[in-house]
């Protein structure tokens, strides 16, 4: 049954000035990671809104500072339950649907509810709440989901008493991650701020181990990256579909389709076309975090404009030969079902090159990465940084941009901050980070906001990014902060979703570089009410802005994409590649200069070689110094350059590509519906001339 957009609409509206109750899970890798303290500012943040807002459960476990940010927000009684001649408390379910608050904070719901509660389990109180008319803001550990209790008890060595079903998750209206850093957890373990102090120890080496928290918080961003769907056009959408035909294994087709899924960043759905085998196709897409659709489809009578993909994979054969000789408006990867290559990835290009220096570095690189500006991240930096101080680290300020926010600014005090570089140019003063002032105070750690920004002419380096390398080879720690937007791999991904070209770039092998990535989530609710109320740009900027970049929509992708960056940046394992070299074909055209910089970005996530062939035909006017910067481009790009003039321009790509193996030909869609006599799309020609395995990329 098709939606109506119209509905949609009228009820997103509806959940964005708060007149539908909505439920909103906070969701952590481990104990620590501050979601108590999270839900008591949202209620104090709705409070200062004029909402009626309330905690009806939390444990601050006699806290002094989570007493304190409590202090005067209204609280409901918690009912009291005698067992065995002791008392305890619980929530008070009746009490919270007599006051019917508008929104209320519910701590723990991975609880089962002590006699008195018609339901057994806090998070069944969570949906009743909504059922019942109020918003509600829960919170708990990924440890408790029914899919991570194996793992999380395998890790630890401990039982888990109370589970939340994964469908608890899937029900809520907003799932937001809580990424803290392990090495800030373990801090807060051993300052005594989560178990006894007789206990810090034995969870150390279990329940807080490194390697611990670094897999629950990997399974943390597939959790809540698998319930963050944006609802978007079906070219916009963050997926890719992978068509499997009736093969003896399936495995070696679906991890060559996960590869270049994960390199254009899409999650990985896998259709069986015919007679496939479910049981095995099911076994390969577990292996390949890929999520299996067993309804089998006929290739004949797919109906590909409902399917909601932005690349579309497909065997090679007539349902290929048919998709590919139409104009498109998302890519298509067609795959060879007898073809089983799969090798290892290399480093292209020689990322320290690309960075402008050597990868050895002796400072620690942290990186706060969110979704869009006004997520936390300056915030979450200064937060770390007051942690850090008060353990006796040297913290300086090297360049913190507060945005004119009076929190951040509060935040601020007590840092020490270095002073400004002031650069003038052409009448135009700028401030800068003094990377020279940096390296001679020489702090354990610098802090250094907005890693994307672009200096002012005549500094040393052009972007700040490469200042800050510079600060790590000198043995100096750096927290820094950036926006996914910024990464450069993933321009045209976010130009596909945004559709706003994004300026201000950097290499995304920064993240590779950094010793820790930690995600700032916020949702996009938050982030809408926080721009209505100046607190990202100027009011009068506001209005424009919701309208435009930070759409629900918008955020929700961008949001999406983060999520998957930051567990990409912390895996230890990459996608083995399905090819070794790219071979991109380009005519005579000037948007051909954009496909060679979408081609490049698409090889070096994959991580193999890229080539360019400009086949001319004897036909074309080619313009020479249109083909000079077609040239260019290619050279800025580091891939290696073929021109050639040929009749047979289909037939000579292949030979080109075959001088190579394991050479995949990427094309550009067509523009146009070949009508007869017109020849068929270029595409549809380089595979009736034999190529095995074809990438068809879009125009954008």
């Amino acid at each position: 049954m098709e939606s109506d957009g119209r509905r949609e609409n009228a009820e997103a509206l509806l959940d964005e000035y708060g007149r539908r109750p909505r439920l909103v899970i906070y969701l952590a890798a481990a104990p620590g990671a501050g979601k108590t303290r999270r839900l008591i500012e949202e209620i104090r943040r709705m409070r200062t809104q004029g909402r009626d807002a309330v905690i009806g459960w939390i444990d601050t476990k006699e806290r002094a500072d989570l007493d304190w940010l409590a202090e005067g927000v209204p609280r409901l009684t918690p009912r009291r339950v005698e067992r065995n001649g002791r008392w305890f408390e619980d929530f008070d379910l009746a009490a919270a649907l007599a006051r019917k608050p508008a929104v209320l904070a519910l701590d723990e719901v991975a609880h089962v509810t002590l006699p008195g509660s018609p339901y057994a389990n806090r998070w069944e109180e969570a949906i009743a709440l909504r059922d019942a008319g109020i918003t509600v803001i829960c919170a708990l550990n990924v440890a408790h989901l029914e899919s991570v209790a194996p793992v999380a008890e395998r890790l630890t060595g401990f039982p888990l008493r109370a589970l939340v079903p994964d469908r608890f998750l899937a029900s809520a209206d907003e799932v937001v991650a809580l990424d803290v850093s392990p090495r800030l957890v373990r801090s807060r373990l051993r300052s005594g701020k989560i178990v006894r102090e007789a206990d810090v120890d034995t969870a150390l080496e279990r329940t807080f181990s490194e390697r611990t928290l670094q897999i629950l918080r990997e399974l943390l961003l597939h959790a809540v990256d698998s319930v963050t769907v944006p609802s978007v056009s079906a070219e916009r959408v963050s997926t890719a579909v992978t068509f499997v035909p009736a093969i003896p294994s399936a495995q070696a087709y679906v991890e060559r389709s996960a590869a270049v899924a994960d390199a254009l960043d899409l999650a990985l759905e896998v259709r069986p076309l015919g007679d496939a085998d479910i049981a095995d196709l099911n076994d390969a897409a577990r292996r390949n975090n890929a999520e299996l659709l067993s309804e089998p489809i006929d290739p004949a009578t797919i109906d590909l404009e409902r399917v909601r993909a932005s690349l579309l994979i497909v065997p090679r054969g007539a349902f290929a030969r048919r998709i590919v000789n139409h104009a498109l408006e998302r890519d298509v990867f067609v795959i060879d079902p007898e073809q089983s290559f799969l090798a290892d990835p290399v480093e292209p290009r020689q990322l320290e090159e690309h960075l402008g220096g050597s990868s050895e570095r002796y400072g620690r690189l942290t990186v706060y990465l969110g979704a869009a500006a006004g997520s936390g991240k300056t915030y979450a930096m200064l937060d770390r940084a007051h942690q850090l101080l008060d353990d006796g680290v040297d913290v300086v300020a090297a360049f913190v941009e507060t945005h004119g926010r009076a929190e951040t600014e509060r935040m601020l005090e007590g840092i020490s901050v270095l002073p400004r570089k002031i650069v003038s140019k052409d009448g135009i003063r700028y401030e800068e980070l003094d990377r020279e002032a940096t390296i001679a105070r020489h702090p354990q750690v610098a802090l250094v906001d907005e890693l994307a920004h672009t200096n002012a002419p005549s500094l040393t380096s052009q972007k700040r990014y490469e200042d800050v390398l510079a600060i790590l080879r000198s043995g100096i720690d750096v927290l820094t902060t950036l926006n996914v937007q910024h990464l450069e791999a993933l321009n045209d991904t976010i130009f596909r979703l945004t559709k706003t070209r994004v300026r201000e770039t950097l290499p995304d092998g920064i993240l590779s570089l950094a010793d820790e990535v930690i995600l700032i989530d916020v949702s996009s609710h938050t982030l809408r009410e926080r721009m209505r109320d100046g607190k990202i740009y100027p009011r009068e900027r506001a209005e424009r802005a919701l309208a435009v970049f930070f759409s629900v929509e918008n955020l929700t992708a961008l949001r999406e994409i983060a999520l998957r960056e930051a567990a990409r940046a912390r895996s230890r394992e990459r996608h083995r590649v399905p090819f070794e070299r790219l071979l991109l074909c380009v005519g005579p055209r000037r948007e051909d200069e954009a496909l060679i910089r979408r081609c490049s970005q698409v090889a070096a996530r994959l991580g193999v070689e890229f080539s360019v062939a400009m086949i001319l035909e004897p036909r074309d006017a080619a313009d020479p110094e249109l083909i000079a910067a077609l040239q260019r481009e290619a050279h800025r790009q580091r891939a290696g350059w073929q021109q050639e003039t040929t009749a047979a321009a289909p037939r000579r790509i292949i030979e080109l590509a075959r001088q190579v193996p394991e050479t995949v030909v990427a094309v550009a869609t067509t523009l146009r519906r070949p009508r007869w006599p017109q020849r068929n799309a270029f595409a549809r020609r380089v595979l009736d001339a034999g190529a095995r395995e074809l990438i068809v990329l879009t125009r954008r």
